[in-house]
């Protein structure tokens, strides 16, 4: 019979850090009668999986993602949301817009009132600085990141954090890649466009 020493060898030689923390917290999940939180499938974007977790590109993690005009919180480099899907700006109300803020269709034509007048512009602003704390009445920075390959390309997550001991989901919240005093509140991403 093996010993112990070399079967824990033998175990961490043969499995990745995730791969080995996924079987740990399946055993222990199943010791207490539990189901695993999340299934081994690929989740797109940072979509909510079962049992609290959520995923960006494979990543897991238990934080869910930053309040957002879109379903996925994708942002551009200065923190404005954009559409997921091929990175266009959009406003608050989730619509394409063109340079000067207007809203238009997805081949760029205005969108138009019933009167046939362009509709307004609405305002485009910053998920985390701004969206959160007015929404969730929390004061909010952008700091920390993370790297992952996407698609064929380097996709930064980003860490909102704040001095909240409250995560957007109501549970604890983590300190993540925060700085000292804040904690992480939600989370977004950029899409670099560098290829990996």
């Amino acid at each position: 019979m093996p010993r112990p020493e070399d079967l824990s060898r033998r175990l961490a030689a043969s499995t990745t850090r995730r791969s080995f923390l996924a079987a740990v917290a399946g055993v222990a999940l199943s010791l207490t009668g539990h189901r695993p939180a999340a299934a081994a499938r690929p989740v797109r974007g940072a979509e909510r999986i079962r049992g609290g977790w959520f995923g960006f590109c494979g990543h897991y993690f238990t934080t869910g993602s930053c309040s957002s005009p879109d379903a996925l919180p994708r942002v551009d480099p200065r923190g404005l949301p954009v559409r997921p899907g091929d990175g266009r700006r959009i406003d608050d109300l989730g619509r394409l817009i063109d340079a000067t803020g207007f809203p238009v269709d997805g081949q760029g034509a205005p969108l138009l009132a019933a009167d046939g007048s362009r509709l307004p512009p609405a305002p485009r602003t910053r998920l985390c600085e701004d969206w959160v704390p007015e929404r969730h009445g929390v004061d909010a920075v952008l700091q920390g990141a993370w790297y992952r390959c996407c698609n064929g390309q380097i996709r930064k997550l980003v860490d909102c954090c704040s001095t909240s001991r409250r995560r957007i989901n109501g549970d604890a919240a983590l300190v993540g890649y925060c700085r000292p005093g804040r904690r992480v509140f939600c989370v977004l991403y950029t899409e670099t466009g560098v290829p990996c």
